[in-house]
């Protein structure tokens, strides 16, 4: 038996120490967790199933079944073919898994566990669910930190996002297993840092690098060759490798995967992921500490290792922040698709016409107007905007979204969408299924909550532990960063017009209704280059059909990128959106494919 085969729970400190990140959310491979554990290089096993559009799809199930709650595939697929071995190793895990009711995740887990014959010490950290508490709060007129509307009355679920200490409190008292609920995803890593570095609430820097590991691996495969730009270049996407990072007790830490597994271990993969929804990475707030990346450089040691260094810390603020959801009517969507000539033009009139003919009818009826009706097409284009190419497609699907405070009115809207298969345009048809059904419409909020007002406690072997959160400063002053050196086009040489994409890689992703997009210079001293070109304006102007207002733009220059925040960009984010891409994902790869002059000499540089 090797020693990473080997139960361990000693007071000893090691050099190193191993994470896989097994789950990047909930619905993740069952591949993950066996993959992890088999590969023998890991001490601790940590999955993060939570997100926004998460909390609110539990909410909802634990409405149905009040012993819901909690990311039953946790329990069902992945301790359920690993338990056994995780034991027999040693190995330590840590879950978000909790979701809003982690007391019911630990009971499924602890009937599972004696069907197999084991008995695992479960330690679960509470706290985060603060929903008893929002009348007060709202009479007290806490409002959402990024539309300032009071709190509605129709709340499903109110979660702080806590920290990491309680996790590192938890495996202390011998837990083999540490369920939380909602938690920052990167706590699941820094929570075992701090219990085996024994890192303090001073160790500002120390736990800033521990939280960067944490974000890397909290999306899986993110960090090894998932999403990536050169998506030709990362092999075997069928057995790709989940990520294992090796930290250090100073913070800084190396990424590898399973050997003989799929995906890549690349410097540029690690940088996208540590830009993905991120917004200032002078003040990338968390429960622990505020972390600061703009000075992070990242290495390849080998094909197979790059090393991060270079994070730095600064005290937590005074507040959690709160993700909370509540109900706001119902919604319905439906769809056909349409083929032959015209068929853009086509289908956006039948949806139109779907439109037009309900709410005549809801009107007879007496029934108020939809509160949100939205047409998309996919596969005109439409998302690009007046960038779209003139492609006369020949097959489109369209999407009808609407919203209404009465079932009954959605029901209506639903019985209208398939006549259009005779009715209107020719070459309309549909996938084989039935109509659709409407479902209560669930979005999410956000408000900030004193730590003082949360209490957060472990419970494990029939103790409760209530463990101290305190420090803290009131706000984040976010440090200047200055830009780029001015970029100066060689005087008298011509400009050849190349994508961004040959220039950069790039990453997107969500955080409410904002959209982010990460951007890495191919070449560190093109970085001034896209900062002239790639402006402010410039992305504004591109996704100003999609609603946004302004955008920010940050600079990091130790991987030479720049950090991109657009405000107002996805129709309200998460589950409130209506739209195909609700989480800003493709707004990278549209941002790529942009155009931009660059002087010939760089352009004779680029290969390929």
């Amino acid at each position: 038996m090797t020693d990473s085969q080997t139960p361990r729970h000693t007071d000893e400190p090691r050099r190193v120490v191993r994470i896989g990140g097994a789950s990047g959310f909930w619905g993740d491979s069952m591949v993950g967790a066996p993959q992890l554990v088999n590969s023998g290089l890991i001490d601790y096993l940590v999955f993060d199933y939570l997100a926004e559009t998460t909390m609110a799809i539990l909410a909802a199930a634990r409405a149905r079944q009040p012993e819901l709650g909690y990311a039953t595939d946790f329990v069902d697929i992945a301790m359920k073919t690993v338990l056994p071995e995780v034991m027999r190793r040693g190995i330590r895990v840590i879950a978000n898994a909790g979701g809003i009711h982690p007391r019911g995740c630990a009971k499924a887990l602890e009937a599972l566990a004696a069907t197999l014959g084991l008995s695992p010490k479960i330690a679960v950290v509470e706290g985060d669910d603060i929903l008893a508490r929002i009348p007060r709060l709202r009479e007290g007129g806490v409002r959402d930190m990024f539309t300032g509307e009071p709190l509605p009355d129709a709340v499903l679920s109110a979660n702080a996002y806590l920290g990491a200490f309680p996790v590192a409190r938890a495996l202390a008292a011998g837990a083999d297993i540490v369920i939380t609920g909602r938690g920052v995803d990167s706590a699941v890593t820094l929570g075992p840092l701090i219990h085996e570095f024994g890192w303090t609430a001073d160790d500002l820097d120390a736990l800033a690098g521990g939280s960067l590991a944490g974000h890397i691996i909290e999306c899986g495969c993110q960090a090894t060759g998932g999403l990536f730009t050169d998506w030709q270049e990362v092999p075997d996407w069928a057995g790709i490798g989940y990520p294992i990072v090796e930290c250090a007790a100073d913070g800084s830490f190396e990424l590898i995967k399973p050997p003989g597994t799929g995906g890549i271990v690349r410097r540029a993969c690690v940088a996208e992921q540590m830009l993905y929804e991120i917004g200032d990475p002078a003040a990338y707030v968390l429960p622990d500490v505020v972390c600061d990346f703009r000075e992070v450089r990242i290495a390849q040691i080998d094909e197979a290792r790059v090393r991060v260094t270079g994070a730095k810390g600064r005290p937590p603020t005074e507040t959690y922040k709160v993700s909370a959801t509540h109900r706001d009517g119902y919604r319905c969507a439906g769809s056909m698709v349409i083929v032959g000539i015209d068929a853009a033009a086509k289908a956006r009139r039948t949806g139109e016409a779907i439109l037009a003919r309900t709410r005549a009818i809801l009107a007879g009826l007496g029934m108020p107007d939809f509160s949100s009706a939205t047409i998309e097409l996919l596969g005109a284009e439409t998302l690009y905007g007046p960038r779209a190419r003139a492609v006369q497609s020949r097959e489109v699907m369209f999407r009808v979204v609407v919203d209404h405070p009465m079932k009954q009115a959605l029901e209506i809207f639903a019985r209208e969408i398939a006549p259009s298969a005779t009715s209107w345009s020719p070459g309309t048809t549909m996938p084989a299924g039935g109509r659709p059904s409407p479902s209560p419409l669930v979005k999410p909020l956000a408000f900030l909550l004193d730590k003082a007002e949360v209490p957060v406690t472990v419970q494990v072997g029939g103790e409760v532990i209530v463990v101290p959160i305190t420090g803290g400063v009131d706000a984040v002053a976010s440090p200047s960063t200055p830009p780029p050196a001015t970029w100066i086009d060689p005087a008298g040489e011509a400009t050849v017009d190349v994508p961004l994409v040959r220039l950069a890689w790039g990453r997107s992703g969500d955080k409410g209704d904002i959209a982010n997009i990460g951007l890495i210079a191919r070449h560190a001293e093109w970085l001034p280059l896209l900062w002239a070109r790639v402006t402010p304006e410039v992305v504004r102007e591109s996704f100003a059909h999609l609603g946004v207002t302004r955008v920010e733009r940050f600079h990091l220059p130790g991987i030479a990128a720049m950090n991109l925040l657009l405000h107002d960009a996805l129709a309200g984010g998460g589950p409130a959106s209506p739209r195909f891409d609700p989480l800003g994902k493709g707004f990278a790869q549209m941002l790529l494919d942009l155009t931009v002059p660059v002087p010939a000499s760089v352009a004779a540089a680029i290969p390929g």
